[in-house]
């Protein structure tokens, strides 16, 4: 993840609690089998203690789970379709549910409409919102 992703995947982190892994490794790779790694910029597993790893796995089956692909950016059908894929690549592991959501500066209506289809939730967090400990508050009663 890059800086302008990180500080917003560790926010909404810090409003819904949970376990955060970040760079979630998803798939193991084997070229032979023509299989990439990839990672997921962030998995809370809901209901467990608050706390956070960097890289690497954890034991997921029959939890409930939050997949986040995250952008400093606006909302592209690229971060969409991160969204929906790291599911899709998580229920493979079993889990009990899991919620996908997406998080970037910036929405866009039309894509939005669409992700509200695929059970996609979208966070919006602006670039202003970094520190800054009002908007945060606003960000917290709005996710909760």
């Amino acid at each position: 993840m890059s800086k302008k992703e990180t500080w917003r995947t560790r926010l909404y982190w810090e409003i819904v609690g949970g376990f955060l892994v970040e760079e979630f490794n998803a798939t193991k790779l084997d070229r032979a089998a023509g299989i990439a790694r990839r990672l997921i910029d962030g998995v809370i597993i809901s209901g467990e203690e608050f706390g956070s790893q960097i890289g690497g796995t954890r034991d997921i089956k029959g939890k409930h789970i939050v997949a986040i692909q995250t952008k400093g950016t606006r909302l592209s059908m690229g971060l969409m379709g991160q969204a929906l894929f790291s599911r899709d690549l998580l229920e493979n592991h079993n889990p009990r549910s899991v919620e996908s959501v997406a998080i970037c500066a910036s929405g866009d209506s039309v894509l939005e409409e669409i992700a509200n289809k695929h059970d996609i939730k979208i966070v919006i967090i602006p670039d202003g919102y970094q520190n800054n400990e009002k908007l945060i508050t606003e960000l917290r009663r709005e996710l909760t």
